[in-house]
C-alpha cells in the first residue's frame, strides 16, 4: 500500500490524508493522534467536517494558549471548504503555529486542487489513501494487514478471504484480526474456509472455480446459494469469463515455472498452480465452447432474457461439460 512522503513524522505540522478510502483516511487520522497523546496525554483533538471550518475558525483554534497544550486539528473533506476558509487555510500553511498539527483531508479529485497543491508545495507531510477498487489491490492491503500484524498467511488464505469478504476494507481487516486473534500458526486456506464458509460459498469466484472444474453439481449448488445471498448475476459472470479466460491464457503459453508463466500471463504464481491444476481436462474447441456460454450468460444477466438464473445455470452446466471433454 502507498503510504507517506519522505517527511514521515506523524507529529508534523501538517498532513494531507488524500483519497477516499474510508478506513485508509480514518487511520491516518488516528495515526497522527496517538503520535500525539504519547508526547502528550493532554493533547486537544478538534475534528471537523467542511461545514464547521468557517472564515476565522481556524485562527481561533490556532491561536496560542495560556496553557501551551498540544493541539490536533482535522479537517474533513477539505476539498469542499469555502473559497474563504481555503485562503485562511493557505495563510496559515506558510506560517503553522507550533504544538499543534493540522490534518488536512482531501479526496485528491480536482474539486479544491489549489489547497491540495500550496500543501504539498508548502512541504506538507502526505499519507495516500486510495479507494480500492482493484482485486489485486485489495489482495495486496490484506497481505499488509497480515504483515503488519506480525502473521504469515498463505497466498491462497488471502486470495480466499478477498473472495470470501469482498471489497468492504473495514470487513477485510476485521476479518484478519480475528484470525490473527484465534488462529496460531500460518494461516491457510482451510482456515479461511472453517471462518467464512457460508460467505465462501456465496462467492462467484467459488462457482467459477467448481464450473471450470467440471465439478458441474457443486457448481449449481454454489450458484444457488450466491443468489439466494444477494450476488449480483452479473459479478457470477465476470466470475465465469475470468476462470475460463485463465483456462485458456495458460493452456496457449509456452511451459515454464510459475513465476516465469506468472509475469507472462499477469497471474500470481500460486494461481498459475492452481489453474493448472483446473485445466487438466479442457481442450481448445472447449474453451471456445465456454467462452460462449459465458457471453450468452452475460448476454441474458443484462437484460437479454427472462430469467437470469437459468441463464447462469446453463452457462454452468456448459462450462463444467467443456472441462471434461478430454476426460469424457
Amino acid at each position: 500500500m502507498a503510504r507517506n512522503s519522505a517527511q514521515d513524522n506523524p507529529l508534523a505540522p501538517v498532513t494531507i490524508a488524500v483519497g477516499q478510502e474510508d478506513l485508509l483516511l480514518d487511520r491516518a487520522v488516528r495515526e497522527v493522534v496517538v503520535a500525539a497523546r504519547a508526547a502528550d496525554a493532554d493533547t486537544d483533538v478538534r475534528d471537523l467536517t467542511s461545514d464547521q471550518l468557517q472564515p476565522g475558525t481556524l485562527d481561533e483554534l490556532t491561536s496560542p494558549s495560556l496553557f501551551a497544550e498540544r493541539k490536533v486539528v482535522v479537517v474533513r473533506n477539505a476539498q469542499d471548504l469555502s473559497a474563504d476558509t481555503i485562503k485562511d487555510v493557505k495563510a496559515y500553511l506558510g506560517a503553522p503555529a507550533e504544538e499543534i498539527t493540522l490534518v488536512l483531508l482531501h479526496a485528491g479529485a480536482a474539486k479544491g486542487k489549489g489547497l491540495l497543491d500550496a500543501a504539498r508545495k508548502a512541504g506538507a507531510r502526505e499519507v495516500a489513501c486510495p479507494k480500492m477498487t482493484k482485486p489485486a489491490d485489495r489482495l495486496a492491503f490484506v497481505r499488509s494487514e497480515f504483515r503488519a500484524l506480525g502473521r504469515s498467511a498463505t497466498p491462497e488464505a488471502c486470495q480466499a478471504l478477498v473472495d470470501s469478504i469482498g471489497s468492504d476494507l473495514r470487513e477485510l481487516a476485521s476479518a484478519v484480526t480475528q484470525l490473527v486473534s484465534d488462529i496460531e500458526g500460518t494461516i491457510d486456506e482451510a482456515v479461511v474456509g472453517r471462518y467464512y464458509t457460508g460467505r465462501a460459498e456465496a462467492s462467484s469466484f467459488t462457482v467459477a472455480d467448481r464450473a471450470v472444474e467440471g465439478r458441474a453439481a457443486e457448481a449449481l449448488e454454489a450458484l444457488r446459494w450466491s443468489l439466494s445471498t444477494g450476488v449480483a448475476p452479473v459479478m457470477i459472470t465476470s466470475a465465469l469469463a475470468q476462470g475460463v479466460r485463465a483456462i485458456g491464457k495458460l493452456s496457449s503459453a509456452r511451459g515454464g515455472r510459475p513465476a516465469d508463466l506468472a509475469r507472462e500471463l499477469g497471474m500470481p504464481p500460486w494461481k498459475i498452480d492452481r489453474v493448472r491444476q483446473q485445466m487438466r481436462g479442457w481442450t481448445p474447441d472447449g474453451v471456445s465452447v465456454a467462452l460462449r456460454a459465458v457471453a450468452e450468460a452475460d448476454a441474458g444477466v443484462k437484460g437479454g432474457g427472462d430469467d437470469p438464473e437459468y441463464a447462469l445455470e446453463k452457462a454452468v452446466v456448459a462450462i463444467a461439460r467443456a472441462a471434461r471433454a478430454r476426460r469424457g
